[in-house]
Order: C-alpha cells, then structure tokens, then sequence
C-alpha cells in the first residue's frame, strides 16, 4: 500500500508542472475570495443549528392523560397548544401564590405543604379536593422509591 501512496503524489505533481503560469496566477486570485466567504456562512449557520433551542412543552403529558381517559379520542394541534398554553398559565400562577405564601410566612423553601395550601386558595370546591389527593399520591409515591 505504501508504494500506491508514493505513486499518486507523484502524478499530481506531474499534472501541476503542465500548468502555465497564468492559469496559475488565475487560479491563485479568483478563488480564494469566493472559497472563504462561502465556508464563513456556512459556519454562521452551522452555529446557528448546534445553538438552537429546546422548547419545552407538556404536550407529550397531555397526550398521556387524553389516552388514559378517553382513549379513542384525539387532540389537533392548535387544542394541544392551547392545553400547554393553560398549563403553562396554571404553573405561574402556582408558583407566584406559593412564593407569596412562603415570604409570608418567613421561609426559605417552598415544600410540598405550601403547594397544597396554594391548590385549596386556587381551585375550587371538588377539583381542589382531587388535586390534593392525586398530589398527596405522588409525593407519597415518590418518598417510598
């Protein structure tokens, strides 16, 4: 193999020394300024797709529950977006009461208590009550793994 690779150096060479000066000196000056600038964009793009964003959503949460309640019925995306949007609303208003609530009571940490002290002020009658539980069942879930 190492006697193939001593050959091809040598042909190009050859193929180089038939070369006139002034193909040479045009080959030299045209190219170089129109080789750079295209490999600059494209590195300006290829930045680009290696610094783009991961937007996280609750879609694929969404889904789960629309299958595990009603599992022949499906969602479009402008009803799943909506969804994530009221989720997204949900979770601000959660955690801007809980914070309220902690300074209020003059702790440094939001727990699990303030949370559901939040759920009974925000929701009403029934649906707070379920909260609660399911909450109460997911903590509890996750202290005994």
């Amino acid at each position: 193999m190492a006697a193939r690779a001593e050959k091809k150096p040598a042909e190009k060479k050859s193929t180089e020394e038939k070369k006139t000066v002034a193909e040479k000196a045009l080959v030299e000056t045209k190219p170089k300024a129109g080789k750079k600038l295209p490999k600059e964009a494209n590195a300006s793009v290829d930045k680009k797709k290696r610094t783009k964003k991961s937007v996280e959503t609750y879609k694929i949460y969404i889904f789960k529950v629309l299958k595990q309640v009603h599992p022949d019925i499906e969602i479009s995306s402008k009803a799943m977006g909506i969804m994530n949007s009221f989720i997204n609303d949900i979770f601000e208003k959660l955690a801007k009461e809980s914070s309220r609530l902690v300074r209020y009571n003059k702790k440094p940490t939001i727990t699990s208590r303030e949370i559901q002290t939040v759920m009974r002020l925000m929701l009403p009658g029934e649906l707070a009550k379920h909260t609660v539980s399911e909450g109460t069942k997911a903590v509890t879930k996750f202290t005994s793994s």
